[in-house]
């Protein structure tokens, strides 16, 4: 009538799990209930038998229950002894392991409790017995099993415990608040106690009186702080959690199932990310300003870095996953890639001329500075960043084909929808996040192939079974194709808008970005190994400015960050060359530069903006995109700027496309062209 319950409590048999960072052994976090179970081969002997000692003298020999302990636990307690608990290992196991008997005094549970210890240690071997206890028992310091109590304890793992720290352990059981960290009366009454569990394993024979008087009272390391989590790990958890979540683990396998879970991010390129980012902004720089940095590997698509922003002003939304600002200029290598992918080439003419007519749009689009080109090829409107000529080239090779090749190289189609019919969609006016833009800049450097852009490499559950997470690799363009973009993209960083961003060892491909009056910035690159985006805005979606440094554009900060974090990612690694372009790509149109004379030394530096590499032209300024906040959450105003507190949730959702009406150029102009340098 009393059956041994077929289930466990949760919080029982919960083992929390740990996140690492990609070596598998850096703890990132720590997650849930602190719980390592451990065979009973692995707990020392000397361990056992001080627990043994301590609470059950009787276990191997008593049928599960001990009318002789149930006495003597009366006998203690009015003798103000307490050396020994009442119930037995079994009857504590029971109670605490088997779900369906409650914590509460009352005759009908001890009876209950007895009867199924009793059938327990019927079925059951009594190492089995004991193995549960170890593993369920909970120590104090917030250490649930021996192991857990080990490490909380004395900091080492349970098969090191010497004799003396067994012992403690074992004391700790009977008072485990009072012992875990004791000073004053409460350090007497632990060493009353430890000492009695020595004096207990001498008179049951498993220490020897010479054994037992060797003994010393250990030393306990100062109890940890709680884990807590600092500076980007937040972030980093947070997208963890979300990608463990997408791919079918729930939370409660996250706090109890005792996952080891390894993610993609490397501790120093992390760091790296933040010096970049901190020690390049001036401190000039206004609270409102935000920027966002991410790194991926392109043939794996891991997510090895990024700098979400400060914690301390927005606690749970970052300016590298969460964060969705307008591409600008960014968006037109999707643009170049589509065409190239679909029988155009480099030598292909388009028309850079001022203002450009589209039969779709009600107005005229114009260049910056309604600057006219006349008929350009597309290394010459890629370096220039001509607006004209990549909405004409939008025209030619059609709407519908860019907006694919983008969503293909992991742009979320839901981004691209409501912008993909203007004439405009080739300059950027899509909104998107710095992960997702360089996830698909990776694409080129992978020979036309995306691989989805993840933060988790494998998980481990408690048992030992590990799955590796494959993530899904698309085909976006041909080989060529990819390696034609890259061409064009290369004279953007050698000579064009991106020249702040050049390495002095290596080859470089990017891109530079300023939407209209500077609301989004971004400079977006990579070399063969990494590619890296960096994105500056504002959280009231004003003009990205810098007291002292002026309106802010592609080419200048987010060019210079990019430079500062690849720098220190590409110490030491090997230089890998571009694949080469299409053979029309070296033809006297245009010619490979000598490598000695464009590449800078160590030292270098970008000129002063009066040297014009960085000055954009007179700027023509339509009104506004959108009238509306940016997709970000707003920090405290302390910055330097005197703008109101922003007290709203951010928006994660693309910005509604203004009409013609509101924008004077059809769906806004989005990416800006900026002076190509000298």
């Amino acid at each position: 009538m009393t059956p041994i319950p077929d289930t466990t409590q949760k919080q029982a048999t919960a083992q929390g799990s740990v996140i690492y960072y990609r070596d598998g052994r850096s703890v990132l976090a720590r997650q849930g209930v602190d719980r390592r179970n451990v065979e009973l081969a692995r707990v020392p002997e000397h361990v056992r038998d001080a627990v043994i000692a301590a609470e059950n003298r009787s276990f191997y020999e008593d049928a599960g229950v001990s009318l002789k302990g149930t006495g003597r636990a009366v006998w203690s307690t009015l003798t103000g002894q307490q050396l020994q608990g009442g119930s037995t290992i079994t009857q504590q196991l029971v109670r605490n392991y088997y779900s369906g008997l409650s914590q509460e005094r009352s005759v009908t549970r001890k009876f209950k409790e007895i009867l199924i210890a009793m059938k327990v240690d019927q079925s059951k071997s009594k190492d089995w017995v004991l193995e549960q206890y170890l593993n369920t028992i909970y120590f104090g310091r917030g250490a649930n099993g021996v192991q857990s109590a080990a490490r909380a304890y004395f900091a080492k793992d349970v098969e090191d415990l010497t004799v003396s720290e067994g012992a403690y352990l074992a004391a700790v059981i009977q008072q485990p608040s009072r012992f875990a960290d004791p000073k004053g009366s409460d350090l007497v009454a632990a060493q009353d106690r430890w000492q009695s569990v020595i004096r207990a394993m001498s008179q049951t024979g498993t220490l020897t009186a010479e054994q037992a008087a060797a003994q010393r009272f250990p030393e306990l390391k100062a109890p940890k702080k709680p884990f807590e989590l600092k500076g980007q790990a937040q972030y980093m958890l947070e997208q963890v959690t979300a990608e463990l979540n997408r791919r079918g683990y729930t939370d409660e396998d996250i706090n109890s199932g005792g996952l080891k879970i390894v993610t993609t991010f490397d501790k120093k390129l992390m760091q790296a990310a933040q010096r970049a980012v901190e020690e390049t902004l001036p401190d000039s720089t206004p609270k409102k300003v935000r920027t966002g940095l991410a790194a991926v590997d392109p043939a794996t698509g891991e997510v090895v870095a990024f700098y979400g922003g400060r914690p301390s002003q927005s606690k749970y939304y970052d300016s590298a996953f969460s964060a969705k600002v307008m591409a600008g200029s960014t968006f037109k290598p999707y643009t170049l890639a589509a065409a190239l992918n679909n029988g155009f080439d480099l030598s292909t003419r388009v028309d850079g001329n001022s203002p450009l007519h589209v039969a779709s749009a009600s107005q005229a689009i114009p260049n910056d500075g309604d600057r006219s080109y006349g008929q350009i090829n597309l290394v010459s409107a890629t370096q220039n960043s001509v607006n004209t000529a990549f909405v004409d080239l939008g025209q030619k090779v059609g709407l519908d084909k860019v907006a694919e090749t983008a969503e293909l190289a992991g742009i979320p189609a839901a981004q691209l929808d409501k912008q993909k019919e203007a004439a405009s969609f080739p300059l950027g006016v899509s909104s998107v996040s710095a992960v997702q833009n360089a996830s698909g800049f990776s694409t080129f450097a992978n020979k036309g192939v995306h691989v989805e852009a993840h933060v988790v490499r494998s998980v481990t559950d408690a048992a030992g079974r590990k799955e590796v997470v494959e993530p899904v690799e698309t085909k976006v363009v041909g080989e060529q194709a990819a390696a034609d973009t890259i061409y064009a993209m290369q004279q953007v960083v050698k000579y064009g808008t991106g020249t702040a961003a050049r390495l002095y060892d290596r080859p470089v491909a990017g891109k530079t970005g300023t939407t209209d009056d500077s609301r989004s910035v971004w400079f977006n690159g990579f070399t063969p190994q990494l590619a890296v985006a960096v994105d500056m805005f504002r959280d009231d979606n004003a003009t990205v400015s810098i007291p002292g440094y002026g309106t802010q554009f592609g080419g200048q900060l987010p060019a210079q960050i990019w430079r500062a974090f690849m720098t220190e990612a590409m110490a030491g690694k090997p230089v890998e060359e571009f694949p080469e372009p299409s053979e029309y790509g070296w033809s006297s149109r245009w010619s490979e530069p000598d490598r000695d004379g464009d590449v800078p030394d160590e030292q270098y530096s970008p000129p002063p903006s009066e040297d014009g590499w960085d000055r954009p032209e007179p700027d023509f300024t339509p009104p506004p995109f959108s009238d509306g906040p940016p997709e970000t959450e707003s920090p405290e105003n302390d910055g330097p700027d005197e703008q109101p507190e922003q007290t709203a949730p951010p928006e994660t959702e693309v910005p509604d496309q203004p009409s013609v009406q509101e924008t004077g150029v059809d769906g806004g102009r989005g990416g800006r062209d900026e002076q190509p340098g000298r």
